[in-house]
This record gives C-alpha cells, structure tokens and sequence, in this order.
C-alpha cells in the first residue's frame, strides 16, 4: 500500500529510501567540503550559473549555446534585449541570483512565487500582460521535439479559481505537512507545481528555480554549485516521458516513478560536483612548469618529449620528468614506447 503525500500515491521501497540517505549522507559532510574547497567553489559556482541558465531555457526551445548565455549574462547594462532568447537567458539568470543571494528571506507563497515569475519573465514584452499573475487561458504542457514540432505531454489545471484554489492548497500542505521529509517534499512540490501549470507562460523554467529553491532552504548549499538543470536537460526525454506517464492517472496518481527520476538527478549531480572538485584539486597542485607542458600537449596531441622541450625551451630531462609524474597521476596519457612515445591530455 502507497503512502499519500497532499493528494498523491508514493511507493517507499528500500531502494528509494537508500538513495535518499545516500544524498543525506553527502549532504552532512558537504560543511567540511565546502570549507576546504572556498576557492574552487567560486568557480564552480559561476561555471554552473551559465550551464544552469543555458540548460533550463533550451528545454523550453531557446537555441542558445553556453557560449552565447556567457555573452549575454556577462553584458548586464544592455538596455534592451530584442532577441527572445535572450530576454529568457537574462530572466532565468536574474530569478536564479535571487533565489541563490536571497533563498533565507523568500518564502513558499503565492506572493513570492508570483514575484519570482515576474523576475523570470521581465524582459519579454510580450509576457508584459500575464507577469507575476495566474493564467487566464488554458495550457497544456509541450515538447519541443527535434523535428520543430510540439507533442502534448499532459493537460494542465483550468485557469481560474481552479489553479487559484489548486495553488492555494499546494501551499496549505506544504507548511502543514511536518512528516515527510524535505527532499521528498521539494520532489512533490515540483511536480505538483508542473501538474498544475498555474502561469500562462515560464512553468517550466519557474519548477526547476523552485526546485533549487527549496533545496536550498533546506540546507542543500551545494545545489548551486553544479548544474540540476543541465542534468535535466541531458535526461530530457527521461523527463517528458516520467511526467506524461504519471499525469495520466491524474488525480490520485502515484508518483514513485517522479520521485525516483527526481533523487536519481540530484545523485547524479552529487557525483559529478565531486569530480569537479577532485580535478580542480589535482589541477591546484600542477606546477607551473607542468601547466605549460599540459598545455602544450592539449594544443598539439601525439607530440614527443623531444618536441616539448625543444618548443618549451626546456632541459629534455627535466620534461621526462614531469611527462612521467603527470602520466602516474592520470592528467596525461602516453602510447609508444622509447624514442617513439607521445602523450595525450586526458
């Protein structure tokens, strides 16, 4: 028998309960990583703002690069954006500032979501007459598939009282509830909030914001230094798929298989944060003189230790050296051997 959570059906089996305390267990050693890593951790932070901006508005159609959100975000005293794509790079990148500067003080209510939406969708004109307000027409939820064509996912709330009411409720359970735990809570807020696609444009991009949000809130610091969004984005028809099969039982409808994908997403992420971490550390303790051969190597793979030297203007015994010790600590690779060995970044 499922547990209910607000009006839905979760099934706690001892696989998802693992997980979960996986992501607590890293979550209780995060204060002691996050001490030791400050510096790493800025960049980080910066790198996953542009991947996470990036990410969430090309799940919504933008076409934009990394690259080009870089650009965008990096020009913040542009007076008018005349792209769409652009307006939407530059909400995200607002909304995203203030839920990551201002999490402590914005509280789960209508009036902090709705100011949240309307920082999102500031810049587009065209959202002028429904910013920051409930919908006023119906709105299914969408795929932009590959071809340029749509696919209806699922069918939204009705605008009106109904979404006013369904939103009302959403938030009555989430400040009531005081015995399902917030990881579990955050899963199910999300997908409610995505079920019942309370503004007329932005739900999308607005759940995955609110997802760091209550993250964030409650405790989970490390969210914003590596990137939900683009995970989501990477297991994007995982995504679609998860949401359309648990929306067809709507209401009452189990959403074990949302959880599941929800928990797989920010273990996935965990991982990955580490890795970084791992490599900015072994890249800290390169010296200079191997960040040169590295460099070189990256720019000319398959070179000899003879090529190195020589351009490098370095004593062909001392870049052996170096070459050995970066192959042992797994930065570079080599394939030959004596006189004929050449090395590759990895």
């Amino acid at each position: 028998m499922g547990l209910k959570i607000h009006t839905l059906i979760l099934d706690l089996d001892m696989k998802l309960m693992t997980e979960l305390s996986k992501i607590d267990r890293f979550d209780a050693s995060w204060a002691t990583i996050e001490k030791r890593e400050g510096h790493s951790l800025k960049q980080l932070k910066s790198i996953a703002t542009v991947r996470s901006v990036g990410a969430s508005t090309r799940i919504e159609g933008s076409r934009m690069t990394d690259d080009e959100v870089a650009v965008v975000i990096e020009k913040l005293s542009i007076s008018k954006l005349e792209e769409r794509d652009q307006q939407e790079v530059m909400g995200y990148f607002e909304a995203l500032d203030t839920i990551t500067e201002n999490h402590e003080s914005i509280g789960i209510s209508e009036s902090q979501i709705k100011n949240l939406h309307k920082i999102l969708m500031h810049h587009g004109e065209k959202d002028l007459w429904h910013r920051g307000n409930y919908k006023q027409v119906s709105n299914a939820v969408e795929a932009n598939l590959v071809d340029g064509t749509k696919q209806i996912i699922f069918r939204t709330t009705d605008p009106g009282l109904p979404t006013q009411d369904a939103m009302m409720q959403l938030f009555e359970w989430y400040h009531s509830d005081q015995e399902t735990i917030p990881l579990i809570k955050a899963a199910v807020f999300v997908y409610e909030f995505l079920s019942i696609h309370p503004f007329q444009d932005g739900n999308g991009r607005l759940s995955r914001l609110l997802g760091s949000l209550l993250l964030l809130k409650n405790g989970y610091s490390w969210i914003q230094y590596v990137s939900f969004e683009h995970e989501i984005e990477s297991r994007k028809s995982e995504y679609y798929k998860v949401l359309m099969q648990t929306q067809q039982n709507r209401p009452g409808e189990n959403v074990t298989a949302w959880l599941t994908f929800f928990i797989s997403c920010l273990i996935n992420i965990q991982e990955q944060l580490l890795a970084k971490l791992e490599e900015s550390r072994t890249e800290q303790n390169v010296s200079q003189r191997d960040k040169r051969i590295i460099f070189f190597i990256q720019n000319h793979p398959g070179c000899g230790s003879g090529e190195i030297a020589k351009k490098l203007d370095m004593a062909l015994p001392t870049v052996k050296k170096s070459l050995q010790e970066l192959v042992a600590n797994g930065i570079l690779t080599k394939e030959g051997q004596g006189k004929a060995t050449v090395y590759f970044a990895i």
